[in-house]
């Protein structure tokens, strides 16, 4: 054999082992880029109706991780006579969202689709307002959280009319199961705490003087 020949065999052996090495930096082309959808799954979903499911869930999905964001940030700077209590609420909320952010991810990609996932993408998507770095009373907080659910109740309802036109029950079954019906038992929750009742004394009935 030649030496030239032993010399290649040699390196592809070489190339071939198995090592503890790790090997970093490595880079190559997107396989897939974001806004598309791929692989023709035997789903009985044309391709134009996956692509604008996955367009639109994509939008619920960059508010409901704002939203569930916003939630950890209320959870962490809650003050007041109430902390203890939404403390804890806001941190179950956070954990439903969180929740409803791996479902609505999970059907974007077996539609064939791109799930937005990094914040600063979030951020560009969102339509949510972005709130201050600071922390706010309890009023602000519960009113931007509610601010917040409305626009993706708003949203829930219309792309599940869409869905339901177009043929997609999966995704019409998702938003009005697990994230219409969640977001509108958390705003019940929420909205409660804005309600201007007494604590502790009963507010009397005033008496009426005579005309």
């Amino acid at each position: 054999m030649a030496k030239k020949d032993l010399n290649a065999k040699s390196e592809n052996g070489a190339r071939n082992q198995v090592s503890a090495q790790p090997r970093l930096h490595q880079s190559a082309p997107e396989i897939q880029a974001y806004g598309t959808v791929s692989h023709m799954l035997p789903l009985d979903l044309e391709e134009p109706v996956r692509l604008e499911m996955t367009e639109q869930l994509n939008l619920l999905l960059a508010d409901t991780m704002t939203l569930r964001d916003l939630y950890k940030k209320s959870h962490w700077q809650v003050a007041g006579p109430t902390f203890y209590q939404l403390h804890l609420l806001f941190d179950k909320h956070y954990g439903e969202q969180s929740e409803i952010v791996d479902t609505i991810a999970e059907r974007i990609q077996l539609l064939g689709g791109v799930s937005i996932a990094m914040a600063a993408d979030v951020a560009e998507t969102t339509r949510i307002e972005r709130p201050p770095r600071g922390r706010e009373e309890v009023p602000v907080q519960i009113s931007r959280l509610l601010d917040a659910h409305q626009i993706i109740i708003g949203h829930c309802r219309k792309l599940a009319g869409l869905a339901d036109e177009l043929g997609d029950d999966g995704t019409n079954d998702l938003v009005v199961s697990d994230v219409l019906r969640a977001n509108e038992l958390q705003v019940w929750f929420l909205s409660e705490h804005l309600v201007d009742a007494p604590l502790v004394h009963a507010e009397q009935p005033r008496l009426r003087t005579a005309g």
